[in-house]
């Protein structure tokens, strides 16, 4: 499958009629470029071509002002067509960045202006809506209030990803049976034990049985934080006593983390770059598409202080390292002792935004079943057509019929997490939530961004590519 066709062919949305091109004419004075560029990294020992956001300079990413406008001129300088979507910003649909929703792909040398305002501050960050996310076409999209700049901390950025020398296009097909590398999981050979947990944000999992599901389904050849593997890590250097706020995305196509503070403990202040009240702990669990803010006061001792994000089932680790002038720097193994605890909701249960949406009644609701299996590896949505009108409250619950988890993500909103298998409660704000295996998550979101039609998928790459992708379109846009 070629990847300038993947969502116009693996979901409803080329039916929509999109063709327009709507792009702004004219260029503001503090434009800034970001350009999409092919990198070499080195991998395992191996040179590896992979793609990249560089923003104006130099380095992978963007900074911005809250308040400001979100004001770029993206310049695609690969060879192929791409999308690139804004992951936690809530732009006009036109800028949305999916694939004929409705503007069309970024031809190869083509730049594009993007301009719209950027009403709050959060950790966010941009990929490719293409399967090219799978070759590291992601990075941070920091939007930062004055609040922050004021603060008297370090910020730390740590963008998690998967990584194969196995093209996304035939990582897809062995998913499907149709191709021929040896990069699946072997579910018959997984290991379906208890994973034991001693951190409450890990929830009732712990020690919870698993057989039945099924966690990872990719053999990848490298997890990354920052584009380095944990043999050799990026090691930051940091002040004794300092304060460090951690700003954590997982920007993995396929690989759910938990991220493990080691010795340190810290105290989680957002989510999806949204507010909570804070919560401590050492542990934090985060599926695709999702960020986490944690806060950390390091000893005043001098001292190195990894911090890993542990896959999902399996002994495969990822990360950095903080270190102090003088602190020793020790050689971290790929692979830890024990399995990465499996994500669940148990820190979703306790999470409390610090800005909620007002209580109210929804005028309307939706029931969307998530479903289908690795055999064939067929993935679907199925539910009502998802419409809303101007200004309404929405409720969509997602009842999770399948033996995999998936995180979902809708564009255009952020939503609140008011129910947990019925369980009524006012949650977190995000725009990406955890729904696993035969678990229902119930969220509620306000009709405030008019478009024909939002994309609602779920952010693992492959499970949207074979079908999990709807929208929530608007009455008589």
């Amino acid at each position: 499958m070629k990847r300038r066709t993947f969502l116009g062919s693996a979901a409803c949305l080329a039916t929509l009629g999109y063709t327009e091109n709507l792009v702004p004419q004219g260029l503001a004075a503090n434009q800034q470029n970001l350009k999409v560029v092919s990198r070499i990294l080195d991998v395992n020992g191996k040179a590896a071509k992979v793609y990249g956001l560089i923003g104006p300079d130099g380095r992978q990413g963007l900074s911005l002002d809250a308040g400001a406008n979100f004001d770029i001129l993206l310049q695609n300088q690969l060879e192929e067509p791409t999308m690139i979507h804004w992951h936690g910003l809530t732009p006009p649909v036109e800028f949305d960045g999916v694939p004929n929703l409705p503007m069309p792909m970024l031809e190869a040398d083509e730049a594009r202006a993007y301009r719209f305002p950027l009403e709050s501050g959060g950790t966010n960050w941009m990929h490719a809506h293409t399967l090219q996310e799978q070759n590291l076409l992601a990075a941070p999209l920091i939007v930062h209030t004055a609040e922050d700049k004021k603060a008297d901390e370090q910020e730390v950025i740590v963008l998690l990803h998967d990584f194969s020398f196995t093209s996304a296009e035939e990582l897809l097909a062995n998913l499907k049976g149709t191709g021929s590398s040896s990069e699946m999981m072997d579910h018959s050979m997984m290991d379906h034990g208890t994973v034991a947990s001693s951190d409450p944000n890990m929830g009732n999992m712990a020690g919870m049985d698993m057989a039945g599901m099924d966690l990872n389904d990719i053999a990848y050849d490298a997890y990354l934080a920052n584009d380095r593997a944990l043999d050799d890590p990026e090691v930051v250097n940091v002040e004794k006593g300092a304060r460090i706020r951690l700003r954590i995305i997982n920007g993995a196509t396929a690989t759910g983390f938990t991220v493990d503070l080691g010795q340190l403990s810290g105290e989680l202040i957002a989510v999806d770059g949204m507010p909570v009240l804070p919560i401590t702990g050492r542990l934090f669990p985060i599926s695709m598409g999702q960020r986490i803010d944690l806060r950390i006061l390091l000893p005043k001792e001098v001292g190195s202080f990894p911090v890993l994000a542990r896959r999902e089932g399996a002994l495969e680790r990822a990360g950095i390292i903080l270190a102090t002038k003088g602190g020793l720097v020790r050689r971290l193994p790929i692979k830890g002792d024990k399995n990465g605890p499996v994500l669940d909701l148990g820190l979703e249960t306790n999470l409390r935004s610090a800005d909620p949406l007002t209580v109210k009644p929804a005028d309307r609701t939706f029931v969307v079943h998530l479903t289908g299996n690795m055999m064939g590896y067929t993935w679907a949505m199925s539910s009502e057509p998802l419409v809303v009108r101007k200004n309404e409250r929405f409720e969509i619950e997602l009842m999770n019929m399948s033996m995999m988890a998936h995180p979902m993500h809708l564009h255009g909103h952020h939503f609140q997490i008011v129910a947990i298998n019925g369980q009524r409660f006012a949650g977190a704000m995000r725009d990406t939530v955890l729904v696993p295996p035969m678990q229902r998550v119930t969220f509620a979101a306000e009709a405030d961004n008019v478009a024909k039609a939002w994309a609602f998928h779920c952010h693992h790459l492959y499970h949207m590519a074979s079908g999990m992708m709807t929208t929530v379109s608007y009455e008589g846009a």
